[in-house]
């Protein structure tokens, strides 16, 4: 018998933080896209550009990035 929803969470629950990480990233891969997710990606997308271009806010460099997320995870 498959496992219910509610043992699944339980079951993360004990697992590592970067195990569970990689859990959600596969299944938000997973999930299908519409036109309408699509094209509130590209407004979004487009207000961020616009964002960084004015000024408004700064870009953080992607090392930056990087080196912060292997922190946090640990690694």
């Amino acid at each position: 018998m498959p496992m219910t929803l509610d043992q699944i969470f339980l079951e993360t629950q004990q697992w590592p933080t970067e195990q569970v990480a990689e859990l959600v990233d596969r299944l938000i891969l997973e999930l299908p896209s519409t036109p309408e997710i699509e094209a509130a990606w590209k407004v979004e997308a487009r207000r961020r550009i616009a964002d960084i271009e004015s000024g408004r806010v700064t870009g953080v460099p992607g090392e930056l990035v990087s080196a912060r997320i292997r922190e946090i995870v640990g690694r």
